[in-house]
């Protein structure tokens, strides 16, 4: 059971690796106070997350331990709900209203409508 563990903390650190660059890369294309970095990554790993989940118990064919180090650790890693809360609360707080509010909407429609597709298309695969 520890080797779980151990899977999920170097999944982890991958996941976090891969949101910090996307969440950097961004912002450096993109000029905005809106945090489409973030965003970006929500939607993504919300995609991912229901393709494999989806796709793995359809199809039984990943391996749980593979499944602990891919859905918990990286895809865990890399979702930032955390920062999502802290982004919103940054807006607020700046009182950038319409932006929180938009940040909000567009994390929960897209995020959700991303896993719905990703669990979609997991089936299909």
């Amino acid at each position: 059971m520890w080797q779980h563990y151990v899977l999920v903390f170097i999944g982890g650190g991958v996941g976090a690796v891969m949101r910090y660059w996307l969440s950097a890369f961004v912002p450096r294309h993109v000029e905005s106070v809106f945090p489409y970095g973030i965003l970006l990554v929500n939607v993504i790993g919300c995609f991912l997350i229901g393709v494999l989940m989806s796709w793995s118990e359809e199809r039984f064919v990943i391996d749980p331990a593979i499944r602990i180090f891919l859905a918990i650790g990286i895809l865990g890693g890399f979702t930032t709900f955390s920062t999502f809360s802290y982004e919103t609360i940054a807006l607020l707080r700046d009182a950038e209203y319409l932006l929180a509010g938009s940040y909000v909407a567009g994390s929960v429609i897209f995020g959700l409508s991303a896993t719905y597709v990703g669990a979609v298309l997991g089936k299909l695969i």
